[in-house]
């Protein structure tokens, strides 16, 4: 069977309050299309949430000028907590997610407008891609980062998650599982470099992209990818969620889109890296269907994999697109994909 990891899918973010968070990000980022909203029991995911299968929401948001999208998920029988100690940069885990923006001075501009807490100047540098830093309303912190990839022209001032900056222990051995079980096998950038936010500490930055030889399914909506790891180097990070559960305040996940999830399933076991959640043949989120499994990297981070089958185009009609039967290797045609905007939601909710 062949493997293709299409790109990213979302990235999980736990939060006290969905529809504000939601609201939020659709109004000023633009992540206005609701893919899916579903309540649940997480069931399979009973190991990171101390054995409990606890009732959630999640919505599943897009941004339509292109990339992964924001699942937002929130407990329904319990507060999440938050970290017990603020997070530094380099911590062990997903520190921020990476957003496209084709015009970062605009975007930096319409920011500081808003009053974002934490915002940061714009880094331009001639060895990695210019980005700047703020904290949303909820205290996640997002880079945007200079992009001129694009699915199709939006309104939106950005585009959608493009990658993820994580805090790794020991960088040869996270260099080494996201090249071998995700195809990260290009080096934009790693250097030494200073923390002025940690006490001048160094730490070492590497950042990492795909060579996206096979694409395909929703391939092009979600666009060429960048991860960014960060290793402390004079002090000893800690893990994100130390003593917190998965649906906490925070990053919990970065999801890929992938096929081929039996190959996949086989690699991790030979790497020593096995699928820790494994919802075998198919799991139903209401609108939407497929396969979805989680790994670990080095430092546990948790990584998904979704093999979509099924997502909803208009569901109010009882329209769906079916993924199973077709060829893996071709991405949708771009005015279906482009159809996932009819479910675009225009006011708060």
């Amino acid at each position: 069977m062949v493997e293709i990891i299409n790109g990213i899918q979302q990235i999980g973010i736990g939060v006290q309050d969905i529809k504000k968070v939601f609201n939020w990000y659709r109004k000023h980022l633009g992540f206005n299309v609701l893919l899916f909203k579903d309540e649940a029991f997480a069931k399979l995911m009973a190991r990171y949430t101390n054995g409990n299968a606890e009732r959630r929401d999640a919505y599943l948001s897009l941004n339509m000028v292109g990339g992964g999208g924001l699942e937002i998920w929130q407990f329904k029988d319990r507060i999440p907590a938050v970290p017990k100690v603020p997070i530094r940069y380099g911590d062990l885990g997903i520190y921020a997610m990476k957003i496209r923006c084709k015009n970062l001075f605009n975007m930096h501009e319409y920011l500081k407008q808003l009053k974002v807490v934490c915002l940061s100047e714009i880094t331009i540098s001639d060895k990695h891609t210019s980005s700047f830093y703020f904290d949303d309303p909820f205290g996640n912190k997002v880079q945007m980062v200079e992009e001129s990839y694009y699915f199709s022209s939006q309104a939106s001032k950005n585009g959608g998650v493009m990658g993820a900056v994580i805090g790794v222990s020991n960088m040869e051995s996270s260099l080494e599982f996201y090249k071998e079980m995700l195809g990260y096998t290009i080096i934009l950038y790693d250097d030494i470099e200073i923390v002025k936010q940690n006490s001048s500490n160094r730490y070492r930055k590497v950042i990492l992209k795909q060579e996206r030889n096979i694409v395909g399914g929703f391939g092009d909506l979600l666009g060429p990818t960048q991860l960014e790891l960060i290793q402390l180097l004079d002090s000893v990070p800690v893990k994100i969620f130390k003593d917190r559960l998965w649906g906490d305040l925070g990053y919990i996940h970065l999801c890929f889109d992938v096929h081929g999830m039996a190959s996949i399933r086989e690699k991790a076991s030979q790497l020593n890296n096995p699928f820790t959640v494994d919802s075998a043949n198919s799991f139903d989120m209401g609108d939407a269907a497929g396969h979805f499994s989680y790994i670990e990297d080095p430092d546990g981070t948790l990584i998904e994999l979704v093999e979509t089958h099924k997502v909803p185009i208009l569901k109010s009609l009882g329209l769906f697109l079916n993924l199973k039967k077709r060829n893996p290797r071709k991405t949708l045609p771009k005015w279906l994909v482009k159809s996932l905007g009819l479910n675009k939601v225009k006011r708060d909710l």
